[in-house]
């Protein structure tokens, strides 16, 4: 392609005519212009086909439809029909600060050994209404340690090389949980992250979302975990996966509990101390748990 653009920006999208122009329009509203937006439409039965008609005098907007097949195949699409030399997702439900795209692009002229640059996000409501910025703690360098605790790498604020594609592949097709966590551990094991502690886009939250799939999502990113030690067996030493997994059992613990059920955070909290005994954290849930026992919160 001639004049190809320096980024690939990719948004998948399935019914989602209601959110979609916020997040087009937040992406056209760009400082640096030289992109192409790639909609991926994976089979919408909404108005999004004649929504999209709106965008057809804009060469930047690419407009692809395809039958349903989930959110990971139509990234790996977009990720196939991208030219850029950095690729970018954003999802049809969040939007944009109008920088994000010249914010992570300095990062990468003054950090050259940098391959994944993200930073942080604001929470929204359905309405739009922000509820305050994602406080997570996030890691630069070799993050493949820290990942195994908890995915921290916001998936709508990445920018990504293009080569680290081209080299490891993408989206694990069959995932419809956990994708972009897989990916970025994968992506962990060989390339450098780097944290941008700015924020640089939206994410909307809706009430099915808050409370849905949680128990999905960590037994998702418990079998991803267990299967990324055993696909990379090199890629932590065996005290980084004992500390790795003592955290993941110590998060899944303090959530079972905080949901009442004291058997699961139980077992968690076993897994917990049985990696890696010496810090505090699961010394900690045990107290909690003992003190919920002791109040008559067996479950």
């Amino acid at each position: 392609m001639e004049n190809k653009p320096r980024v690939s920006v990719i948004t998948p999208t399935f019914n989602r005519a209601d959110y979609l122009p916020v997040a087009i329009d937040s992406v056209l509203a760009q400082t640096f212009g030289d992109f192409e937006l790639i909609v991926i439409d994976d089979g919408s039965t909404d108005g999004t086909p004649e929504l999209m008609k709106g965008y057809s005098n804009d060469s930047r907007v690419r407009y692809v439809q395809q039958p349903n097949q989930g959110q990971s195949v139509a990234r790996n699409r977009g990720v196939a029909e991208s030219v850029g030399d950095f690729i970018c997702f954003l999802d049809s439900d969040n939007a944009w600060v109008e920088t994000k795209l010249a914010a992570s692009l300095r990062a990468f002229d003054e950090n050259p050994q940098a391959d994944v640059v993200y930073g942080d996000y604001v929470v929204i409501d359905a309405e739009g209404r922000e509820l305050g910025i994602n406080r997570m703690t996030r890691y630069s360098g070799r993050i493949t340690p820290m990942l195994i605790c908890d995915n921290f790498v916001s998936m709508n604020t990445t920018m990504t090389r293009r080569h680290c594609f081209d080299e490891m592949g993408a989206f694990d097709s069959n995932d419809r949980l956990a994708e972009d966590y897989g990916l970025w551990l994968r992506f962990s094991t060989r390339y450098q992250f780097l944290y941008l502690p700015e924020v640089l886009g939206y994410y909307r939250v809706m009430e099915d979302q808050i409370s849905s799939d949680k128990d999905s999502r960590f037994k998702a990113n418990e079998e991803l975990i267990l299967e990324f030690l055993k696909a990379y067996p090199d890629a932590l030493d065996s005290l980084e996966v004992r500390q790795g997994l003592s955290r993941f059992y110590h998060r899944k613990g303090r959530y079972e509990l905080s949901v009442g059920r004291s058997r699961s955070a139980g077992r968690d909290l076993g897994r917990s101390l049985l990696q890696y005994p010496v810090w505090s954290g699961p010394w900690r849930l045990a107290a909690k748990l003992a003190v919920h026992l002791l109040r008559g919160g067996a479950s």
